[in-house]
């Protein structure tokens, strides 16, 4: 009998209110979630945790999502984590620049069912699964 590894969800966000939201959401979904409310402790827990997928927001104190992810990417043991968006930026160019910048998928917060965001979590996971293992 083999345990399976815990899915561990990184959220970086400093709206708490929304934070509470993802926890409750992600909790359902049995996943083991860390959080952090700036950019530069957002790494920090990333390097030590390796998450399986980071949701991340872009408006950020300290180290912004974009320098969070030029950083992210920049490190060979953690540039393969997935990291989708979830940000009140809409611009086309921001989301261009975040996904030019290696985000998997970005959402707008203030037009996101977090449903739908929950499933696109799982699908990314699952499909990011079988590729490390393949």
């Amino acid at each position: 009998m083999s345990v399976r590894p815990a899915t561990i969800l990184l959220i970086i966000e400093d709206d708490e209110i929304l934070l509470r939201a993802l926890h409750l959401l992600f909790h359902e979904e049995k996943y083991v979630i860390s959080s952090a409310t700036d950019g530069e402790s957002g790494l920090r827990l990333a390097e030590r945790l390796k998450p399986n997928l980071i949701l991340l927001d872009l408006l950020l104190p300290k180290m912004d999502g974009f320098a969070f992810l030029q950083a992210l990417k920049a490190n060979p043991a953690l540039k393969k984590i997935p990291v989708i968006i979830l940000s009140n930026l809409n611009g086309a160019e921001t989301i261009a620049r975040a996904k030019g910048l290696g985000a998997e998928d970005y959402f707008v917060k203030a037009n996101t069912d977090l449903k739908i965001l929950a499933e696109k979590v799982k699908k990314i996971i699952s499909s990011h699964a079988t590729t490390t293992m393949a």
